[in-house]
């Protein structure tokens, strides 16, 4: 039932993406076909998440994982539910003590590490909270940390203009606005944290600089 919900939720979801905000992909042959594999995006709205499944056939749901802040999506029982079940995210714990039973010391991207072991795709925003419209904040090494145990694992960086403007940090209305989303080369992981870090900075970099909709004459 539940997985029935799933893809009935995410069917209104690709409407709502198609004749609202009306995405131009570009290279989406880039995106990974199953997993073991990371995606890892821009954070600007709570929109991000959800077009970012939207991106991949409704037949790949059952392999994506968003990661996600554990404060706010079960913060209460009806969100932990959608979230837990209809997003199926991995909830991540952002400041020590918070999940209650977790053992000292234990490593909060456990589940990340499973889920790729099990062939999943993972969603994540390596920012760690949502910052404003295209413009993006340093990066955590958390996502090194994960590419360098899952060697195996590609890493995909996706940077999206105007989903930020279509539903901006702190408001509930959305706005039809034209949004543009930027799939770059998937990273291999290159044997080294800090090489991998810059890579990926300078990956984001370029994504950020290409020529939008908008701007084309």
């Amino acid at each position: 039932m539940t997985r029935g919900l799933q893809i009935l939720f995410f069917l209104a979801a690709r409407i709502v993406v198609l004749f609202v905000l009306g995405l131009n992909v570009r290279r989406r042959e880039w995106l990974p076909e199953r997993g073991p594999a990371v995606i890892v995006a821009n954070h600007n709205s709570h929109l991000d998440t959800l077009v970012l499944m939207c991106l991949l056939p409704l037949s790949k749901l059952h392999l994506l994982r968003p990661v996600a802040a554990a404060d706010y999506f079960l913060a209460n029982r009806a969100m932990a539910w959608f979230s837990l079940n209809i997003l199926r995210i991995i909830p991540i714990v952002r400041k020590p003590g918070e999940r209650k039973g977790d053992a000292p010391g234990a490593d909060p991207l456990a589940e990340c590490h499973a889920a790729l072991a099990a062939g999943e795709i993972l969603i994540l925003f390596p920012e760690g909270s949502r910052g404003e419209p295209e413009k993006m904040t340093a990066l955590k090494k958390g996502i090194a940390h994960l590419a360098e145990k899952n060697p195996d694992a590609p890493v995909v960086p996706v940077f999206t203009h105007g989903l930020g403007k279509a539903l901006p940090k702190g408001s509930f209305l959305l706005v039809p606005f034209f949004c543009d989303i930027f799939i770059g080369e998937p990273i291999r992981w290159p044997g080294d944290r800090e090489a991998f870090m810059e890579t990926l900075t300078a990956r984001f970099a370029a994504l950020s600089t290409e020529k939008t909709f908008a701007s084309w004459e």
